[in-house]
């Protein structure tokens, strides 16, 4: 490695670190902790929504994923206007009314401590998963580069992301979001553009070559529900991301962070809506490698060649095509994706555990003293039970795979129940349990009966849908048991 890779490397590891922990001294109180006194410009809460969206799951998965196969995964993108639309109409207002830090306050409002209980323990073991998985994957350019031991490189990394948000809680988030956030997207663009230019034919045959292999495919228009097609993608991005907007406690504490209803709103629609461009950069950088290497494949390793390490491509071209200082940049762009979104599942988390649980079921006065302890203790519990998921990620064949299947068997329909309660004015809350015990049912039954059922049986017990759908038909299941039993109820 160049001396001033390593340079640019460290400088950006140090000075993030460094500038997150200078918020300790504004953050003495749990309101400053878990909504920075509701004082952040907004600006700074776009860049940190948008900064969520991205994650070290876009930077390398993404072009992995292209490269390995086509622009499919593209289609999860296209779905966000329609979620970004209904935030600003509907989500935001609602939160802001109810004026909690934790998004699931609302849900014991509507039905019951149980809800409560039910969606925040969801989105727990979601966020787990997702800190690992991030974790992971920005692992491997390092390993590339430097030759580490990847669990070393994961241990090490998840101790930093934890230093600053422990002591900055959500002001060092945000701030730190916003300028991991133009990182980013300054490396992602000027590496796109260094890869066209460094074409044997110029950027043009990026272009040839890539049609030639139908790599800009958006998938099959079937109408089969067993695989990848283009309408089950888009249905499955439909639900995540109203999941994301309404249900998602990095979010909603993102609407409550922001100094006012207007400021939210254009937060949360354009922090979202700039996900669009920049995974559409992500995907061309999957599909430029994949040319790149087509029309020089002796420039890739034999041991790279397989599908299975098309998410560690993208890693091997940075460090060993790339300019001096340039692979700096990038490797750092790539940890500014993955740290902005650990940061915000750790201090999103311990919000979760002071207010949904602690505060909730103390039998004694909460002091601010208590509170505090409380969010430190909790942000370095799930610091190191990232760690721990980040290291049992390792020889994944498909990170992108592996987390949008992990999320939606974690997301346990709870967005069926929140929409309930949003759209639906009166509602049964015997049937909505009901409903939700059916929903987690199909959800087991929908991730477990594949791998159950592997042999061909005289009945056929396995799922007939593809793995994306599971939130969907889970979240299907409890809004429409809920709605059609309160409509049975008033016509009884």
């Amino acid at each position: 490695m160049k001396v001033l890779d390593l340079i640019v490397f460290f400088v950006y590891m140090v000075g993030v670190t460094a500038f997150g922990s200078s918020f300790y001294r504004k953050n003495k109180s749990a309101a400053a902790f878990t909504l920075g006194n509701s004082a952040i410009p907004g600006w700074v809460v776009t860049m940190s929504i948008f900064a969520t969206f991205v994650s070290s799951i876009s930077f390398l998965a993404l072009p992995g994923n292209a490269y390995q196969s086509n622009w499919n995964a593209f289609v999860f993108s296209l779905s966000i206007p329609f979620a970004s639309i209904l935030a600003v109409k509907v989500f935001v207002p609602l939160y802001r009314k109810a004026n909690s830090p934790s998004a699931y306050t609302y849900l014991e409002t509507r039905f019951g401590p149980w809800a409560r209980i039910y969606a925040s323990a969801c989105y727990l073991l979601t966020q787990i998963m997702r800190m690992g998985t991030i974790l992971y994957l920005l692992a491997l350019p390092v390993n590339v580069m430097f030759g580490w031991n990847i669990v070393i490189i994961i241990v090490v990394t998840g101790l930093a992301v934890m230093i600053y948000s422990l002591l900055g809680g959500i002001q060092a988030v945000v701030w730190t979001d916003a300028i991991q956030g133009i990182i980013m997207i300054s490396g992602a663009v000027l590496c796109l553009l260094y890869i066209m230019f460094s074409m044997p034919e110029g950027a043009g045959q990026v272009f040839e070559i890539a049609s030639e292999h139908h790599k800009f495919s958006l998938g099959s228009f079937s109408l089969s529900l067993k695989e990848s097609t283009f309408w089950v993608v888009l249905i499955y991005g439909i639900f995540i991301n109203l999941q994301n907007y309404g249900i998602d406690q990095n979010y909603v504490q993102r609407y409550m962070a922001s100094k006012s209803d207007r400021e939210a709103k254009r937060s949360a629609f354009f922090g979202g809506m700039l996900y669009i461009p920049v995974s559409l950069v992500f995907f061309l950088i999957g599909t430029a490698l994949y040319t790149y290497y087509t029309a020089q494949p002796d420039a890739l390793p034999a041991e790279l060649q397989s599908t299975e390490m098309s998410d560690r491509i993208f890693p091997f071209f940075i460090v060993n095509n790339l300019p001096a200082g340039f692979t700096g940049l990038l490797i750092a762009s790539i940890f500014a994706a993955g740290m902005s979104t650990i940061s915000t599942s750790i201090n999103s988390g311990s919000t979760v555990i002071l207010t949904d649980y602690y505060k909730r079921y103390a039998k004694k006065e909460v002091t601010e003293k208590d509170s505090m302890k409380v969010l430190y203790i909790s942000s370095l519990t799930f610091s190191i039970i990232g760690i721990i998921i980040g290291v049992a990620m390792i020889n994944v064949q498909s990170a992108l795979d592996a987390w949008w299947k992990l999320a939606s068997v974690f997301s346990g329909g709870m967005l069926g129940l929140f929409l309930l309660g949003a759209f639906v004015k009166t509602v049964n809350v015997k049937a909505t349990i009901v409903g939700v015990i059916l929903g987690l049912a199909a959800i087991l039954w929908l991730s477990l009966s594949p791998m159950a059922f592997t042999e061909e049986p005289l009945i056929n017990f396995a799922s007939p849908f593809h793995t994306y759908l599971t939130i969907v038909i889970g979240t299907l299941i409890i809004f429409f048991t809920g709605f059609l039993a309160t409509i049975w109820k008033k016509k009884v």
